[in-house]
């Protein structure tokens, strides 16, 4: 195969793993919203077939990936994956039957950009490095620490908005992915016996495997918890933590550093924080009427409260003429609006 035809396939598969992750990220999404959590959360989810169709989707853009960068470079594959954001933002909106509001867009814009600008100065110092056994140990349980201290302090803030305690479990699933590729990369050399330190027991190679699948699956469900807080914001997240775990690990443990040498570390720099500033966007933009719960609107003096499934009620003054909007419906004016006297 030609470049330029092999650039072609890996572009194509790249678009269709940025399609299959966001369709994934929409499902998981919306039974989030739908399913409520408590003692037996897990045991119904796993029952539902609009999961394991996500858990489908999932990995299904993770082949696509995983084939994207057999034809394509990694400078190219990598950036393309960010996508996914764009693409879910309008799937997201299609489903709950709303536009993207210009606020998202903003936000996923200033997302897309600073991860592209993380994974343009992040990549491997040495092709083929991994980490030895030892540190792959080290290296899952300084995650499984960090994972549950996320998700404890996730716990202890059970008052705030539901949004934004899914950043935390948003942040712990993109840690737990990066690592899980992290420790993929091990596996491979191991079974290429090219491990450092030297060839592995068979109980260390399946050791390797069962914690990748380990990560793999905390991972998903982290997000699943995640998307219960909407799913721009969370997904934005998951997105951003993902690389940047995989980078620690490769600046602390591997031995790479960012490209282009102090140049590289400062457009890292910058990509971070125009990445969270997409963001703060994202979880700022998301008011009632973006994630589908109940919210006031208030026209000429009257106050119309839409709750979910298209009942409303009016309240008001005595004398005071308006038009207000349920459900999508202009209602025309007819008049005053006559609010009877409360019976003592």
């Amino acid at each position: 195969m030609s470049p330029v035809a092999g650039t072609a396939v890996a572009i194509l598969l790249s678009l269709v793993s940025a399609a299959g992750y966001a369709l994934a990220a929409v499902a998981q999404s919306r039974l989030a919203s739908a399913s409520a959590g408590g003692p037996g959360a897990l045991r119904r989810l796993l029952a539902r077939p609009q999961w394991w169709s996500a858990v489908g989707l999932n990995a299904g853009g993770a082949l696509a990936h995983v084939a994207a960068l057999h034809y394509g470079p990694l400078t190219l594959v990598q950036p393309l994956g960010a996508l996914t954001l764009v693409a879910a933002l309008p799937i997201g909106a299609y489903g709950a039957h709303r536009r993207v509001t210009r606020a998202e867009w903003r936000g996923a814009l200033w997302t897309l950009v600073g991860l592209m600008g993380l994974v343009a100065v992040t990549g491997p110092a040495a092709p083929g490095e991994a980490l030895s056994l030892r540190e792959a140990l080290i290296v899952t349980g300084a995650t499984l620490l960090l994972i549950g201290l996320l998700a404890s302090r996730a716990r202890a803030h059970e008052g705030t908005a539901s949004r934004r305690r899914g950043l935390g479990h948003a942040t712990a699933s993109g840690m737990a992915s990066g690592v899980g590729s992290a420790l993929t990369q091990t596996l491979t050399a191991a079974l290429a016996r090219d491990l450092p330190g030297g060839p592995t027991g068979w109980w260390q190679t399946a050791l390797l495997a069962v914690l990748i699948a380990a990560f793999a699956v905390g991972g998903l469900l982290l997000s699943q918890v995640a998307y219960r807080g909407g799913l721009a914001a969370p997904l934005a997240v998951v997105n951003l933590s993902n690389p940047a775990a995989a980078a620690v690990i490769g600046v602390a443990l591997l031995g790479e550093t960012f490209r282009a040498g102090a140049w590289g570390w400062a457009v890292a720099a910058a990509a971070s924080l125009v990445a969270a500033r997409g963001v703060v966007l994202l979880t700022a933009g998301l008011g009632p009427e973006a994630d589908g719960t109940a919210g006031p609107v208030e026209a000429a003096g009257v106050t119309v409260t839409v709750e979910m499934g298209g009942a409303a009620s009016l309240t008001g003054v005595a004398g005071v003429a308006g038009v207000a909007t349920v459900a999508g419906v202009p209602a025309q004016p007819t008049g005053p609006v006559a609010v009877p006297a409360p019976v003592p």
